[in-house]
């Protein structure tokens, strides 16, 4: 065959491939319609049953209705027929009760008109009698009257006579006058005569006659003043001092503070040593980058698993310490870490302070008190004075404050609240200038606090002289407080200074023999002689040397002095 006639064949085949095909598809695409238009015929035939069932319950629902439609007429018709009935049984009932109501009226109208007429009858007999007592009374006032009328006339006469009287007693006294006046120059011309003759024989001016006899008195007065200044204090110790002593010990042993001395230095403990060398950094880069940043000097030396931190300002300290702490629990040491913890302990012991605040505010019982003063109070919680803690400090002398108070009657709240206050102004560093007490007053002033407290705090060292017991209260549970064995240390130099200082003043005194020092300096024992000092001189000298004690040193607690004079005379018996 000749490539032409494969050509066709090839053509032919495929087109009837193709015509096979799409009979195929024909085919399928009817049989496809067929089934669609025999479903759709199903469900409109279902659609048709469902609507026809409707339609019945439909029609079922509508008779149902009419039904209660009928019921209901016939329920509306029996109402309105008892409604008429009730209706009239009511018009019937209104008209009883109506006719009822007319009978009762007249019978009450009668009844108030006979009443009325009863209390007008009584009302005129009253009046009648009340018109007779008036008459009575008028005819008594007229006798009164003119008995009084009459006692004034004789009052009268009385007083022109006495006037006349008096005229002459004038007269008299007049003359008399005249004569002592007469007599009284006579008398000065006399005395001053007599001066100039007891001046003459004197050898003597009245000046200074005058003078020798003041300083005579004003010798004579100090001795008796001394001698009444004697037993007035020792009649005050019989008495006073016995309450005072029980006062300040009920105080004190009912305070059961512990008290720990604390130091410039913190020590923090190592996991090992190999940590030492991560603190310090290559080429010491993280050791000073610690101390510029907190401001605290890094010790690091032989003490195995141990470093020092060492700062004057307790608050810095402590956020130094917290700092390296925490830069010790999570490992990670360089300058940018330091930094952020630095941030996070200073943000954390700020809140430690402000929660130590008011945890004392709770524990001494003081509400109502200004923020800022709160947040100066929890300063106080790393503050130290002579090693005793100043917030502990303050609530311990708050406490003996109250008890002191209570025990003698006074306004406790207002007396805990002065002392709890007191020291308030060693929150403020050194750039504020001045004392702690003025310095902590105007505070408290500042933030609205009552004048009795302000002076009380202003009046704690003496700064002010206390004027208030509120004052004196203070000062004395300060002492108390500071006072007590072990809660404050000082160094051996300023204890041995203070006792030199001590002798030296006692010693200083005219008439004083030995002078000893005793009890840690707070007893001072003077020897006198007996010879230049005698027993109200003593008194004299032991009020001396205590004055200027508390003028020139400072002190915790108090010094008593005891002078002592001893009389000693011997004899041989042959």
């Amino acid at each position: 065959m000749k490539p032409l006639d494969w050509v066709l064949v090839i053509a032919v085949i495929v087109l009837a491939v193709s015509v096979i095909a799409g009979l195929v598809l024909g085919a399928r695409a009817l049989r496809q319609m067929q089934t669609e238009r025999h479903d759709a015929h199903e469900r409109q035939e279902l659609e048709v049953g469902e609507a026809q069932a409707k339609v019945a319950d439909a029609n079922a629902k509508a008779a149902t209705v009419r039904a209660e439609t009928a019921a209901a007429k016939a329920e509306a018709g029996a109402a309105r027929a008892e409604a008429r009935r009730v209706l009239e049984a009511a018009h019937s009932e209104a008209d009883t009760i109506l006719e009822h109501a007319h009978r009762q009226a007249e019978s009450d109208a009668e009844q108030v008109r006979t009443a009325a007429r009863r209390s007008g009858e009584r009302e005129i007999a009253l009046l009648n009698a009340t018109a007779k007592e008036h008459a009575a009374e008028v005819e008594r006032r007229a006798a009164r009257i003119d008995e009084r009328e009459r006692l004034h006339a004789e009052e009268l006469e009385r007083l022109v006579e006495r006037e006349r009287r008096l005229g002459g007693v004038e007269s008299e006294l007049a003359k008399r006058e005249a004569a002592l006046g007469k007599r009284e120059a006579e008398i000065a011309k006399v005395e001053e005569t007599k001066r100039r003759e007891l001046e003459r024989i004197a050898a003597l001016t009245a000046d200074t006659a005058r003078t020798e006899l003041i300083e005579s008195i004003e010798g004579q007065a100090k001795r008796e003043a001394a001698i009444l200044i004697r037993d007035i204090e020792t009649e005050a110790k019989n008495t006073a001092d016995t309450r005072a002593r029980h006062i300040v010990v009920d105080a004190i042993q009912r305070i059961a503070s512990e008290q720990t001395a604390e130091s410039v230095v913190s020590v923090l403990h190592l996991p090992s040593d190999e940590m030492k060398g991560r603190i310090i950094g290559r080429e010491g880069r993280n050791i000073r980058a610690f101390e510029s940043t907190t401001g605290v000097n890094l010790i690091i030396d032989d003490t195995p698993e141990a470093v020092l931190l060492s700062c004057f300002d307790p608050v810095r300290r402590e956020v130094g310490r917290l700092t390296l702490e925490k830069l010790v629990l999570d490992g990670r040491i360089h300058p940018h870490r330091i930094e952020e913890v630095f941030d996070s302990a200073k943000n954390e012991v700020e809140i430690l302070c402000d929660r130590a605040a008011e945890e004392a505010l709770v524990d001494v019982g003081i509400t109502n008190i200004h923020p800022e003063l709160v947040k100066l109070l929890g300063r106080l919680r790393y503050r130290t004075s002579y090693g005793q803690n100043v917030l502990k400090h303050l609530v311990e002398t708050a406490h003996i404050a109250g008890i002191m108070a209570a025990e003698l009657g006074l306004d406790v709240p207002t007396m805990k609240r002065s002392a709890f206050l007191h020291d308030i102004g060693k929150a403020l560093t050194h750039e504020v200038e001045g004392s702690h007490a003025l310095i902590g007053a105007d505070l408290a002033r500042k933030y609205g606090e009552h004048e009795d407290v302000v002076h009380a705090i202003e009046a704690h060292h003496n700064e002010v002289p206390p004027q208030t017991i509120e004052a004196v209260l203070t000062q004395a549970a300060d002492a108390c407080s500071g006072g007590r064995p072990g809660a404050r240390r000082e160094s051996l130099e300023a204890y041995v200074k203070r006792l030199e200082r001590i002798e030296e003043i006692a010693g200083g005194k005219v008439g004083v023999e030995k002078v000893f020092a005793m009890q840690a300096g707070r007893e001072i024992r003077v020897m006198v002689r007996p010879d230049d000092i005698d027993d109200i001189g003593a008194a004299v000298l032991a009020r001396d040397v205590a004055k200027q004690i508390e003028e020139e040193l400072t002190y915790p607690g108090q010094i008593r002095v005891t002078v002592v004079r001893e009389s000693r005379v011997t004899e041989l018996a042959r």
